[in-house]
């Protein structure tokens, strides 16, 4: 159940930081479009959109850093994996469990530094050139995904011990389209009229 949560969570947080950016950016392409047009100009040049940029640098870190984590559950990362498709059994099952600890481990290291250099830019007045947020407020993704990711990792760990299977994105699935059976395609073709076996 929390589990399930967490999953819904990350995936809302993706989608919105991912609807806001884009929104972002498309309003401000427009307004650069009408500040161009002589009848606008002025009215445009008064709406100031200067914090538009910067802001949705910060989304698409934040997007970044939590689309990792969503990444190592879901099996999309793209990985060097040619050695271990040839390993069987054993040696194989070692491999990856060695492969995800290190990610664990490597994914722990960053949540933990970035923690420690939040905490000390927290102590500072640093704000954001354009938005004037406090800086330890944008640079709170690192520790939160770093973490977040150093879970997943260590959850698709667990359920390769429990089954032996790891999360696979299929990069052909198209989702809401039926999986058909190539046979039957071709049975079907040649059951056409005017059609020959």
């Amino acid at each position: 159940m929390l589990l399930k949560l967490l999953d819904r969570l990350e995936e809302v947080l993706i989608s919105t930081l991912m609807a806001v950016a884009t929104t972002i950016i498309f309003l401000a392409v427009v307004h650069r479009f009408f500040a161009g047009i002589p009848v606008l100009q002025d009215w445009m040049v008064r709406l100031n959109v200067s914090w538009a940029q910067e802001l949705c640098i910060f989304l698409f870190v934040w997007m970044a850093k939590f689309g990792a984590a969503y990444g190592v559950r879901q099996g999309i990362h793209v990985g060097v994996d040619v050695l271990v498709r040839k390993l069987t059994g054993g040696p194989r099952k070692a491999m990856v469990m060695v492969s995800l600890l290190a990610g664990a481990l490597f994914t722990g290291i960053v949540g933990t530094l970035g923690a420690n250099f939040v905490w000390h830019i927290g102590h500072t007045d640093q704000t954001s050139s354009d938005l004037e947020v406090p800086m330890w407020i944008v640079y709170l993704c690192v520790p939160l995904g770093s973490y977040l990711m150093c879970f997943r990792f260590l959850q698709v760990a667990w359920n390769f011990l429990k089954t032996g299977e790891l999360p696979h994105h299929d990069h052909g699935h198209v989702e809401g389209m039926e999986d058909v059976n190539p046979d039957e395609l071709l049975a079907g073709t040649s059951a056409a009229p005017g059609g020959r076996a």
